[in-house]
């Protein structure tokens, strides 16, 4: 993902996909962080032991890894990649004769992101891509349960991949062999892997997956995209307790107990539900942090995105196409922004 500068008269900061909780002095070497999503929508961070990664690993349909072929057919083209923010679906799992699934699964997920805002907005600067990769058999790992093994291109599992025995929604993937195949698109901002699956499960990341064939995994899609245009830090707070560092730079999340760094938003209702303030626990801290809203998409799935999230994302859609930043009017005020999307009327005015 490009990083991209957002400047709103609040705040100046790098944008760049965060996905994991930040590393402390007591994080245990050998574990790595994934973002599970649960069906109620909750949202959290599940320690499991990192990848082994095979020697000279296969890439499915007898290829070896770094010598992947694919073919990639544009969903939505509208632009030159460098003009555009570049989707990209991998799908694992998925054998020749399941690629007829695998579109229509492809094309249903991009229909529901599109529809939430600020996608549906900005729909038309993206370039979606769909990379038909064909794995030798059908279906994803420990599926339908613990241990049922299946020969895909890109090792997809439930359990993470047998990694985390108490997790059974963690869908993860070999994220290395996922970017392989979307590297063949054209452009890859964020890699979305789908696996060929109904069994509701998904996880977050620069490879972001979910179960292809199960209609509420698409939320996931939502939520990654907040982390990889916008920058946004997640609003939940598990698994640490206080926070005691310097102000984080991501825009939804403060250590100011005031809610000064979103102070022109105060009071504003948002479209998530509720009125922005400052609500305690965000960046996965229980205390010392803060989030605008109650309960955004970057807390739970399902929800909305917060005005805040909305607004830096809409920014981070200037900086990247040309014929918005073309009509960008210089330094507008941050009220003026929000006033843009449905249900931001101002709160007791």
């Amino acid at each position: 993902m490009r990083a991209h500068r957002l400047t709103l008269p609040v705040l100046v900061a790098a944008a760049s996909l965060l996905s994991a909780p930040v590393a402390t002095a007591t994080a245990a070497p050998d574990v790595e962080w994934v973002e599970a999503f649960s069906p109620d929508g909750t949202i959290t961070q599940v320690p499991v032991p990192p990848a082994l990664e095979a020697p000279e690993k296969r890439s499915g349909a007898g290829e070896v890894a770094g010598e992947v072929a694919a073919e990639v057919v544009p969903i939505q083209e509208t632009g030159a990649p460098g003009d555009r923010f570049d989707l990209v679906f991998v799908g694992d799992g998925y054998a020749e004769g399941d690629l007829p699934a695998y579109r229509r699964d492809a094309e249903s997920k991009w229909e529901e992101l599109s529809a939430v805002e600020p996608f549906k907005t900005y729909k038309q600067y993206f370039n979606v891509w769909r990379v038909d990769v064909i794995s030798p058999e059908s279906g994803v790992d420990n599926d339908p349960s613990l241990g049922t093994a299946r020969d895909t291109a890109m090792d997809m599992g439930f359990w993470c991949q047998g990694r985390d025995l108490a997790t059974e929604r963690l869908l993860c993937v070999d994220e290395a062999a996922a970017r392989r195949y979307a590297a063949l698109a054209p452009q890859a901002d964020q890699v979305i892997a789908l696996g060929n699956t109904s069994k509701y499960g998904g996880a977050g990341g620069g490879v972001a997956t979910a179960a292809g064939g199960n209609e509420s995994a698409g939320q996931i899609a939502v939520h990654e995209l907040g982390h990889s245009i916008g920058g946004l830090a997640d609003e939940y707070e598990y698994p640490y307790e206080r926070y005691a560092g310097a102000e984080p730079w991501e825009l939804n999340v403060t250590a100011d107990a005031s809610g000064g760094k979103w102070a022109s938003y105060l009071g504003k209702e948002s479209p998530d539900g509720g009125v922005v303030g400052f609500y305690e626990g965000a960046r996965y801290y229980r205390y010392g942090l803060y989030r605008p809203t109650e309960n955004s998409i970057m807390r739970t799935l399902g929800r909305e995105f917060n005005l805040i999230g909305l607004d830096v994302m809409a920014e981070a859609f200037k900086a990247r196409i040309p014929e918005l930043g073309a009509e960008r009017v210089a330094g507008p005020a941050v009220v003026q922004l929000g006033d843009r999307w449905p249900g931001s009327e101002r709160s007791g005015s």
